[in-house]
């Protein structure tokens, strides 16, 4: 089917009058921001439980997690063999099985000790609900699942995509978030707790971006090569492959788009351009879901016309830097948004409701993946203000 039409060299979704102060120009971001606010109220550790929003679609989700080694390339950072930590959502057969935490333990006490919360350690552990099952078996299939892999943000811990994750999941995607070692913090590996994000104080953002281009790169061929890392990577479509990156990752989706065959289509959610991204001219699908604090990203409005694909620039009314991931909604439902600094909270969240700017980046993306992935009919890319006044 044909696919929707370029729309006109301006933002989507006709932002309100600009409040508050602009987000900062770097993407590093203080481990304040990244983790729960510095300090909860003691009496909260007796109630902390957040429920992450239910995905929408029919099929119960299922959720493994797996450990990758690149031997053959160097850490830019740190040096020794390459790897990654990789989460994997994808339609179960069942929705019976041991729950899924949020975080690990580790994650969740080392966040915990380096913000000097009075809580239990495992609040991200265990006081997050998901809805997805632990390694449960995958639905069956006869043309395949399609892949959407999530890049997340300078510092983030890939959970926080946990809500988008689900969703794309629930309506017949499987999903890999990646932590890209010393991009991201905390994290656990097999071996060891990484809590220093490198990457995020060296300035190499440009570089970072390349070297999280090879990271996909490598995963394709460990997901859907001749010697798969999961066990049912029989069931993932290698043709249709698609790629969404919060901040630092959205800068990575572009580049991978430009560099990577398999991936065919990407969403960018509010992050730069930098290059060689920004060397050449891109024909793939590529959408910018940009914040409405009036902050533009390096080498966005550079971007633009090199995009010669379908294309498509929405500016998200009310919308912060983050709203795409759960870390703020999460902190809401944990009674914790006070504790943040008003323009801090408004340049992250700024002042749509959480729950509804979370959803209705899932439902852009949902739609903008069964479309460019699996040729549905999706009115909603024509025209998204329409459908989201």
């Amino acid at each position: 089917m044909p696919h929707p039409p370029h729309p006109a060299h301006r933002p989507l979704l006709v932002r309100a009058p600009r409040i508050g102060a602009v987000l900062a120009s770097a993407l590093v971001l203080p481990m304040a921001l990244i983790s729960p606010p510095p300090a909860f109220a003691a009496e909260s550790a007796q109630a902390f439980h957040a429920f992450l929003p239910e995905p929408t679609g029919e099929r119960p989700v299922g959720r493994a997690t797996l450990h990758l080694v690149d031997e053959e390339r160097e850490d830019v950072w740190v040096g020794g063999p390459r790897e990654l930590m990789v989460t994997l959502w994808y339609p179960a057969r069942t929705d019976t099985g041991r729950p899924a935490p949020y975080m690990t333990e580790a994650e969740s006490a080392a966040i915990v000790r380096a913000q000097g919360l009075d809580l239990p350690e495992d609040v991200l552990h265990s006081g997050v609900r998901t809805h997805s099952h632990l390694n449960v078996p995958p639905a069956r299939t006869d043309d395949g699942f399609a892949l959407v892999i999530l890049s997340p943000g300078s510092g983030h811990n890939r959970i926080w995509f946990s809500s988008l994750a689900e969703e794309l999941a629930g309506h017949g995607f499987v999903v890999a978030a990646v932590d890209h070692a010393h991009e991201a913090s905390p994290v656990e590996f097999p071996d060891r707790l990484i809590t220093r994000c490198v990457g995020c104080g060296s300035g190499e953002f440009a570089m970072g971006a390349v070297n999280r281009a090879d990271d996909v790169s490598f995963l394709l061929d460990r997901l859907t090569g001749p010697d798969p890392a999961w066990r049912w990577s029989h069931l993932i479509d290698a043709s249709r492959v698609g790629m969404v990156g919060h901040s630092w990752g959205g800068a990575a989706t572009a580049e991978t788009l430009r560099t990577e065959e398999r991936v065919d289509a990407g969403i960018n959610l509010d992050g730069p351009y930098y290059p060689p991204t920004l060397e050449g001219n891109l024909d793939k699908p590529l959408a910018l879901i940009q914040n409405d604090q009036g902050h533009v990203w390096e080498g966005t409005e550079e971007m633009w016309p090199r995009l010669e694909g379908w294309r498509q620039w929405v500016r998200l009314t009310g919308s912060g830097h983050s709203n795409g991931i759960d870390q703020g909604l999460v902190t809401e439902r944990l009674g914790a948004a006070d504790l943040y600094d008003p323009d801090t909270w408004r340049s992250l969240y700024g002042d749509i409701a959480l729950e509804h700017g979370l959803a209705l980046v899932r439902t852009y993306s949902l739609a903008f993946f069964d479309h460019h992935l699996r040729d549905g009919d999706q009115p909603l890319l024509d025209d998204p203000e329409a459908f989201h006044p």
